[in-house]
């Protein structure tokens, strides 16, 4: 495996000849959904093998001339060179998205994979083999986001081009805020938690959304400094409104944080720093973590459960979690995603289906957030459904969490 100068170099030579040619040429973030658990379920010997086929089954759909590179435990970097258009690039990754459509058998059970693509093409995207990859793998983030197997960076993204150097600064120097926003209890119309959640404002780009930072982070090996300071700065502020408050103060993790070491002593060393009991933390972890890391999941969750830190299943409805996996993993609550929560107003099905989540999520003794809810007349829905909790702009938006801890001890935050 090649580390990014290496790969930068031989990308570097790439461009030089293509430069002097006056051709072009495409830079492609190849990730493989499902490679990283094959190591964490059958070992890591077998989780190389299934690597190294990967690798094969990549060579063996493109052309001679075109070059790959392992870039991580999921991803691959490659080059091809000599594009007449952008067609070209549209046909690799077919035959790569073609490649991974059967179960990929090395050694292992046979395990089904997927191939996400991204495309920045030189020179229209960039000079640089840094810029095109960066370019490349915001790319794939993009055709993630869409629910895709491939997509071609476009110019006109929304999506910020972040530095890593400069996003790592920012962590480590504490220049990232924490805002609050509350979770209303919503039979008893008053505040029940928080939920904590990163900002940042750049010095390059000005406030950076989290949609953009966060699966930069996760990608990259911030995701784990990332996490370090959500957890402290959050308890630092929750150690300022008194315990008999009964406030709870909901996490966010990202589910590669649970493949790591060390996690669940974080927050277990956090707590006793600041202070603050288990009983008032909810760690949320999103609905895509049942799928893609459940068995890595659970034991870091299990533990911190068993401790009295209550677990929830952030955005549920938004992706294609089986119910199934509802009774293996150790939750406590269940957050319906805002998308159900927007459209049940207007859509019948919509409402009956928020109904039935609510009912099934109590027939198995969790407790439901609704989240988004945007107008009175939604939260009265979820109400007369049953549903506990609430959040969104309508109960409050979030704020700095420093200007909601004073508000909220100086009695100023009311129904």
């Amino acid at each position: 495996m090649l580390n990014r100068p290496q790969i930068f170099n031989a990308i570097q030579q790439r461009l030089d000849h293509a430069d002097a040619k006056g051709g072009r040429l495409a830079v492609m973030f190849l990730r493989v959904q499902g490679l990283r658990e094959i190591s964490l379920r059958f070992g890591y010997e077998q989780g190389e093998q299934a690597g190294e086929k990967v690798h094969e089954l990549i060579v063996q759909s493109l052309r001679p001339v075109d070059q790959v590179f392992r870039a991580g435990d999921d991803s691959f970097v490659i080059v091809l060179p000599g594009l007449l258009n952008q067609n070209h690039v549209l046909l690799a990754s077919a035959r790569l998205a073609q490649a991974f459509e059967q179960p990929l058998d090395s050694g292992a059970t046979p395990w089904q994979i997927r191939a996400i693509t991204g495309a920045a093409i030189y020179p229209d995207h960039g000079l640089g083999a840094d810029l095109l990859c960066r370019r490349a793998s915001m790319a794939v983030d993009e055709a993630q986001r869409r629910g895709e197997l491939h997509a071609i960076y476009e110019l006109h993204d929304t999506q910020v081009e972040i530095f890593y150097e400069e996003l790592r600064d920012a962590i480590e120097a504490n220049r990232l805020q924490v805002f609050f926003q509350p979770v209303w209890d919503l039979q008893a119309k008053r505040i029940s938690g928080i939920e904590s959640l990163a900002r940042w404002t750049s010095a390059q780009h000005g406030e950076v959304s989290p949609a953009s930072f966060v699966p930069f982070s996760e990608q990259s090996d911030l995701i784990s400094a990332l996490t370090r300071w959500s957890i402290n700065a959050t308890l630092r502020q929750a150690a300022n409104i008194p315990a008999r408050a009964g406030l709870s103060f909901a996490i966010n993790f990202s589910p590669r944080v649970f493949g790591r070491t060390g996690t669940a002593e974080q927050l277990i060393g956090a707590l006793d720093i600041w202070g603050v009991p288990p009983t008032a933390v909810v760690v949320e972890i999103t609905e895509t973590a049942l799928v893609n890391d459940l068995e890595s999941s659970m034991q870091v969750l299990r533990r911190l459960r068993d401790l009295g830190v209550r677990i929830a299943i952030d955005d549920f409805g938004a992706g294609y979690a089986s119910i199934a996996y509802l009774r293996r993993f150790p939750a406590t609550e269940l957050k319906i995603d805002q998308s159900l929560v927007g459209a049940m107003r207007e859509d019948t099905h919509t409402r009956k289906l928020v109904s039935a989540i609510i009912n099934m999520a109590h027939h198995m003794d969790l407790t439901t957030v609704a989240e988004g809810i945007e107008d009175q007349a939604t939260q009265d829905l979820l109400t007369e459904m049953g549903c506990d909790f609430g959040q969104g702009y309508h109960l409050g938006r979030p704020e700095p969490a420093t200007d909601f801890v004073s508000r909220y001890n100086a009695g100023l935050i009311v129904p």
